[in-house]
């Protein structure tokens, strides 16, 4: 498989991985919530921002499904690098407020890590598109 449909691949992945999580924590935040790494759920008004962090996840993957579908991979590239640090943020918050330390490396720092590859591939990919000079158009003799 070529380097291009493996990145392809990859993006869709993560694209589907990402809409579907974001998904299930718009319709369904309270079962969903314990799988995101922390001690517990927010009580009383806080389940609002599980729904908040499912739209943010939504979002997300429809800004990359955007970029994919249009073919603008180098901004594919460079989106995937942004918004793994999304992921690095929710480890990073996982382990701050004393979350399980497995999802916080496992999930959070697992996907945002294949996602800063795919990202890296897909720039290396589209380096040679991006530098190559462009051509002078023939003169008329």
């Amino acid at each position: 498989m070529s380097l291009k449909k493996t990145n392809t691949v990859l993006a869709a992945a993560f694209i589907l991985f990402i809409l579907w999580f974001g998904t299930e924590f718009i319709l369904s935040p309270e079962t969903t919530a314990p799988g995101f790494g922390l001690p517990s759920r927010p009580a009383g008004d806080g389940g609002g921002f599980l729904v908040v962090k499912g739209i943010r996840d939504v979002v997300m993957a429809l800004v990359l499904g955007v970029l994919l579908v249009t073919g603008h991979r180098r901004a594919l590239g460079l989106v995937l690098l942004v918004e793994a640090l999304a992921a690095y943020g929710d480890m990073a918050t996982v382990l701050a407020h004393h979350g399980s330390v497995a999802t916080a490396l496992g999930v959070h720092a697992l996907t945002a890590t294949l996602m800063v590859v795919n990202g890296l591939l897909i720039m290396r990919e589209t380096r040679k598109a991006a530098a190559a000079p462009a051509m002078p158009a023939p003169r008329p003799a």
